[in-house]
């Protein structure tokens, strides 16, 4: 049977058991129905023990307000050194991978020349994976979604406002609290339901601002939540077709079957599959 999905068209016996969100299912009957499916190649890369607590929160926090999410890399460049520096202690406290500060310089439009600045950039296929899936799955600044995992613990949450602050954010001198700026209404939205304040959007496209006090915890309104700080590498593929295989060559082949053990299941083409009982 030829087994055509969202990412492959792969070829196997027609009793051939694929993994599906209700159990095993032969090939021939998986029309229809979705297939556990990973990136093969990368179950090869290093993976992060990731730490909770203030370091993980300020690093998210300061990757959503300034931060770039690649491919395969996190980075941060600001004008700022200190905040850099924070930003790259943050980020080896809680994933152990090493960062460091480049002096580097960028072309201002305001000041008309190129102005100084400090990039801390990380190479890691994980971290970059791991900070999409902390934002649901876009880490574009406009259509990531409120990091959620930051609400696993207080220490977490208030991490995460000062690296945002640092970022997109300044604390007032004339009263106690801080002002978050972004035009992502929604993220600021689901924030300002998280801490009870309130929030009015601005119209026109204009960058919307949210008033953090420092009373805020005693509004009640914080609640942990529990999230997984790992990466789920893992996803469902959609089976859009399954059809009969012809040997239209007069060239014989042979079908193999073989068993595993003590591991019965494996991927074909990155789809879970085990072998036939």
């Amino acid at each position: 049977m030829d087994v055509v999905t969202d990412h492959v068209t792969f070829t196997v016996a027609p009793d051939q058991f694929l993994g599906t969100p209700d159990g095993w299912t032969h090939a021939r009957d998986a029309h229809g129905t979705v297939l556990a499916w990973t990136h093969a190649r990368k179950l090869c890369r290093q993976r992060l023990v990731v730490r909770p607590g203030f370091e993980l929160g300020y690093m998210i926090g300061a990757s959503c307000a300034d931060g770039t999410v690649g491919r395969n890399y996190v980075s941060l460049v600001v004008n700022d050194e200190a905040f850099a520096a924070r930003f790259a202690a943050c980020l080896t406290a809680a994933t152990g991978l090493p960062a460091r500060l480049e002096p580097v310089t960028r072309p201002s439009g305001y000041l008309q020349r190129a102005a100084p600045g400090y990039r801390v950039r990380v190479v890691s296929s994980y971290l970059a994976d791991l900070m999409r899936q902390y934002v649901g799955g876009d880490a574009h600044h406009m259509r990531q979604r409120f990091p959620r995992v930051v609400l696993r613990d207080r220490e977490t949450f208030e991490g995460f406002l000062d690296g945002y602050t640092d970022g997109d954010g300044f604390r007032s001198r004339t009263w106690r609290g801080r002002l978050l700026v972004s035009a992502n209404v929604p993220f600021l939205a689901e924030l300002a339901d998280v801490i009870g304040a309130r929030f009015t959007p601005r119209c026109r496209g204009k960058a919307s601002h949210l008033v953090v006090a420092d009373s805020w915890p005693s509004r009640g309104t914080f609640e942990a939540e529990q999230h997984a700080l790992e990466l789920r590498e893992s996803s469902w593929t959609e089976v859009h077709e399954v059809r009969h295989r012809r040997a239209d060559s007069p060239k014989p082949f042979t079908l193999y079957s073989y068993r595993l053990d003590p591991y019965p299941s494996f991927l074909i083409n990155g789809h879970l599959a085990r072998e036939p009982w």
